[in-house]
């Protein structure tokens, strides 16, 4: 079984420790895969705009969460 397999697993948890534990590495993963994509995309030559149309989020919010890396 993946460490992946065992955060899912985990998240259906009926222990809310268990549980809140795996929303928490659930919520880092996403943002580490999030990051990744954008600067993926920027690379490539993307606009923020179309970054933002792909997740679903404003020009600017993304813009503003992602500036800090320079691209």
């Amino acid at each position: 079984m993946s460490d992946a397999t065992a955060v899912a697993a985990a998240a259906s948890s009926t222990d809310p420790a268990v549980g809140l534990r795996a929303v928490v590495a659930l919520r880092e993963l996403q943002e580490s895969l999030e990051e990744l994509q954008v600067t993926s995309a920027r690379n490539q030559g993307w606009s923020w705009q179309q970054i933002a149309d792909a997740l679903r989020i404003s020009r600017q919010a993304v813009h503003k969460k992602y500036r800090r890396l320079g691209l």
